[in-house]
């Protein structure tokens, strides 16, 4: 299930009451997501917690802003990251991806980790 190079992704630092990154895939014409805590893996076989959330609008692509004081999420969002995407597997409890970003770049594995709860997943970089 390889798709064309018309996927993209994003990865957004956002600067909330806590710290932590938002990994965004382009898939069914929304934004699928997951918040990082700590960032995607830089080092293959690394692997790092990420939870999902709800769905984004395609139009956070290219969202940088300053989320005001009150409202959900508030605080300062960047882009760290973005570039396309060749999808090689989208199942359940798995999606596996190669990542072409500026900074990221390679294959990147969802795995579905039910012990950290309903929405918990692990996300490895392949060495």
């Amino acid at each position: 299930m390889t798709a064309g190079p018309d996927l993209r992704f994003v990865l957004h630092e956002h600067f909330a009451r806590h710290h932590h990154f938002d990994f965004r895939l382009e898939h069914d014409g929304v934004l699928a997501s997951w918040a990082v805590p700590k960032g995607l893996p830089e080092k293959g076989g690394e692997r790092r917690l990420a939870i999902a959330v709800e769905d984004h609008p395609i139009e956070y692509l290219g969202f940088e802003a300053t989320i005001p004081e009150g409202e959900y999420g508030a605080g300062d969002v960047k882009i760290r990251d973005s570039g396309t995407y060749d999808l090689l597997v989208w199942d359940t409890d798995r999606i596996e991806v190669v990542l072409h970003g500026k900074d990221y770049a390679g294959k990147y594995n969802l795995i579905r980790f039910r012990k950290s709860g309903e929405n918990g997943w692990l996300i490895i970089r392949s060495r």
